[in-house]
């Protein structure tokens, strides 16, 4: 095996993210061939050199590491993370733990429904949540009262959602309507922190249900809320070959 960067090889492992593991390194929680590493950019082989993180041998893991990739389809009131000092319920739960040790790639808030994928393969969370790769992401969003035309035109320019923080084109598209409330499917090519939520408020329409129901080339409208199952191989092959309009679907007129 080939010399590889730290940050990949225990991304490989399933031990964290590639962003994750990025981290443990500058945090000195890595070591190679008994030296602390602290540096971003170091390689190493796994074929001749002993990786530890957190104390804990990683040779093994990556030897024997099984890729597992997993749809959710998340319900209201669990958290995408793996740990929740206030005790909540974690999207984790619903899985089995015979699947392995998995993490959520990207999050979706606690009272978001919808599609979230788990994984033990850095690399493709890294490919899915980077911004730089464009993938998007797909919500219906159902808003009190009914958005004027103009407000929901601001959205799809990119709109100001703090001091300073300006959310990218988004492609906007009403659904449906009645005389209190309005559903849209929002298509998002970044992640910001309560994006569409925000971003509605800023026009005065708070988001009252959201729901993700695609993420980049992956959907199942039969999949319940608390069920899951595994990403077909086809599926994984979509994700990790970019379709030919993705670049130009964010070009300058519709960046995200």
């Amino acid at each position: 095996m080939e010399p590889q960067r730290l940050q990949k090889l225990i991304a490989a492992a399933g031990i964290a993210s590639r962003r994750h593991a990025e981290g443990l390194i500058t945090a000195g929680q890595v070591q190679v061939n008994g030296q602390v590493i602290t540096e971003l950019g170091i390689k190493a082989d796994p074929e001749t050199d002993h990786i530890k993180v957190k104390g804990r041998l990683i040779n093994p893991l990556l030897q024997q590491h099984e890729k597992v990739y997993v749809l959710l389809n998340k319900p209201k009131g669990y958290l995408s993370s793996m740990a929740d000092p206030k005790g909540r319920p974690l999207v984790i739960d619903l899985i089995p733990s015979s699947l392995g040790r998995l993490h959520p790639v990207g999050r979706l808030d606690f009272n978001t429904e919808g599609l979230i994928l788990l994984t033990n393969d850095g690399a493709l969370t890294n490919l899915v949540t980077s911004a730089k790769n464009h993938i998007p992401k797909v919500y219906q969003v159902k808003v009190k009262g009914v958005p004027p035309d103009s407000a929901i035109s601001r959205l799809r320019r990119g709109i100001d959602i703090a001091d300073g923080e300006r959310t990218a084109p988004a492609e906007v598209r009403e659904l449906r309507a009645t005389d209190t409330n309005a559903w849209f499917e929002v298509t998002l090519y970044e992640g910001r922190n309560q994006q569409i939520r925000r971003m509605f408020d800023a026009i005065g329409h708070s988001v009252t249900k959201l729901r993700r129901t695609r993420i980049g080339p992956v959907d199942d409208r039969s999949l319940k809320p608390g069920k899951w199952r595994r990403l077909m191989e086809s599926e994984i092959r979509r994700f990790k070959k970019p379709s030919p309009g993705r670049k130009r679907s964010v070009g300058r007129a519709s960046r995200p």
